[in-house]
């Protein structure tokens, strides 16, 4: 019982492990703070790869892809058996889109791909990331009369049928007045205020597509937000708002009105056309170049050799929203027939379609790599030359980027507490001279060496449990309101500490893991005990006569 009360007395009266014991706690509160935040980005970032991503992905060395999916999908069953939970066909190819803005043609790199709306969803969380609400329960290519970014924190510009309808009263409004027609009146105010009756009309227009000369046409005026009230509109009475155009019916053989018909829908990644920004107040705001309801070209290499590029005019029925801005800003979805027909990728005689992958969702608690290694097995390289890979194999360098990055944090965090060790040491070192002739007094009454000993390791014990126990309160209440602190540092500092225009995320993530705050409490007191063990073996090793001497 001496040993810890002697332990306890020193750790009280000593004032300068005081220090010691800060450190610590400094390093404690920082290692958990920092482990927290990065289990939280970590996790964040591997919910939504894999919320995009499906488990394991059979893709074509090329862009014609492979025939005959449907025989593939029966040899991938049999490998796979009871683990399967879903599987769909998809292309993927290379594009660009263009799209009007302020009478400028915005082209932008995509990604291209051809899917099956009713099985694309069973292989990832696809449906979850659009953007209107009857899309996300099912997924279909046509366009919605309104309700786009219902449940959005902010208000979303009008889109769908509504826009359509609009944009397309209002430009027959302007090709009329150049024209020379009669003066067109819907009886809704044009966008911004336009006077159509202020243009020059040119010599030669053709339907409003094509004018004969396009510098004598001043640009029409963006519409980036009609304000309409459903009163002003007639609603379209055709099943779901619209009358398609049939695949193989060609565009310009038919009189196409965007009043009723819609051209074959394509889903967009939000942050294809549109821009964050702050608003002249600073709030951060999103602008959008294009919107549901709008016409888009998709440019695009068909299937055959050389490849040569097709054109098509697609309507945007939605947008994509995973808030990863590497597919926001690439990713845009198209009927798998319709690509595969204006590809050429359907075999003429059998009437097959060719697909460039085929997605695979496993049953949970499935090892993705035994999978993956069936697969390969069934479809050697040098035979089908087929890539075969996990979610985790195609996003390999990433995590294992942020890996590295938690691991070297908390290595050098970790220095820290080591710093604090030596504190520890040296500190200890002093009170052994300090303490020689109490040291001489107890092995005079008795005191073995190693009771001695356990005095000053018991001392190192208390410091690391005083320090990681207050170090470990502190970084969990850090945690707990970090995002109340940013907010606190944001007001003090007049800068933001995450920039929402860059971060898609409204809040820090964090998760505490209690293995990982163990192992850091853990760790701390290891170093204090083990910064203890010299100078304990210094005092154990007294003899009592010479440090009754010492003074």
């Amino acid at each position: 019982m001496y040993k810890w009360l002697l332990s306890w007395r020193y750790l009280k009266s000593r004032y300068i492990a005081l220090a010691s014991v800060i450190s610590v706690m400094l390093g404690v509160a920082t290692l958990i703070v920092v482990n927290s935040v990065m289990a939280g980005f970590s996790a964040e970032m591997h919910d939504r790869l894999h919320g995009i991503l499906s488990d394991v992905v059979l893709r074509s060395h090329n862009l014609d892809g492979f025939p005959d999916p449907n025989w593939h999908m029966e040899e991938i069953r049999k490998q796979v058996g009871n683990d399967l939970e879903g599987m769909t066909a998809a292309i993927q190819v290379p594009a660009m889109v263009s799209f009007s803005h302020n009478g400028q043609w915005v082209t932008r790199p995509i990604s291209l791909v051809g899917i099956d709306k009713e099985t694309y969803g069973s292989v990832s969380e696809f449906s979850e990331f659009l953007l209107h609400p009857e899309n996300r329960e099912k997924l279909t290519f046509l366009l919605r009369e309104e309700g786009y970014g219902k449940g959005k924190k902010v208000s979303f510009p009008t889109s769908g049928w509504k826009r359509r309808r609009v944009q397309a009263e209002y430009e027959q409004a302007v090709i009329k007045h150049q024209t020379g027609a009669e003066q067109f009146d819907s009886g809704i105010a044009s966008p911004d205020g336009f006077d159509p009756t202020q243009l020059d009309p040119p010599e030669d227009v053709s339907r409003g597509e094509t004018v004969a000369d396009d510098a004598d046409l001043p640009p029409l005026p963006p519409l980036p937000e009609l304000d309409i009230q459903s009163d002003q509109i007639e609603t379209n009475s055709v099943v779901d708002g619209i009358n398609s155009v049939p695949f193989q019916q060609p565009l310009d053989s038919i009189e196409f009105d965007p009043m009723t018909e819609q051209h074959i829908g394509i889903v967009l990644g939000i942050s294809i056309c549109s821009i964050r920004g702050r608003d002249e107040s600073g709030e951060v705001q999103d602008y959008y170049l294009c919107l549901p309801g709008d016409d888009v070209k998709i440019t695009f290499p068909n299937s055959g050799q050389p490849p040569k590029a097709v054109s098509d005019t697609f309507t945007v029925v939605d947008f994509y929203e995973s808030e990863m801005s590497e597919y926001d800003s690439s990713f845009a979805f198209v009927p798998i027939e319709r690509l595969q027909h204006l590809r050429g990728m359907i075999d003429a005689q059998s009437g097959v379609g060719s697909v460039t992958s085929i997605q695979i969702k496993l049953k949970e608690g499935a090892d993705l790599a035994v999978v993956r290694d069936k697969l390969q097995a069934r479809f050697p390289v040098h035979q089908f030359g087929y890539q075969i890979s996990t979610w985790r194999d195609l996003q390999g360098p990433l995590l294992s980027a942020v890996q590295m990055e938690t691991t070297i944090l908390n290595i050098l965090l970790f220095l820290i507490i080591a710093v604090a060790g030596f504190g520890i040491l040296a500190t200890f070192f002093m009170i052994v001279v300090e303490k020689t002739r109490d040291v001489g007094v107890l092995k005079s009454l008795g005191a073995s060496d190693g009771g001695v000993m356990r005095i000053f390791l018991g001392y190192g014990l208390a410091l690391g449990i005083v320090g990681s126990g207050i170090g470990m309160a502190m970084g969990l209440a850090f945690v707990a309101n970090i995002n109340e602190i940013a907010s606190w540092i944001e007001w003090l500092t007049g800068q933001e500490v995450f920039d929402p225009t860059i971060y898609y995320f409204s809040e820090i993530p964090v998760i505490v893991k209690p293995i990982t705050v163990l192992f850091v409490v853990l760790g701390a007191v290891a170093i204090a005990v083990g910064a203890s063990v010299l100078p304990a073996r210094k005092a154990a090793r007294l003899k009592p006569v010479e440090a009754l001497r010492y003074e």
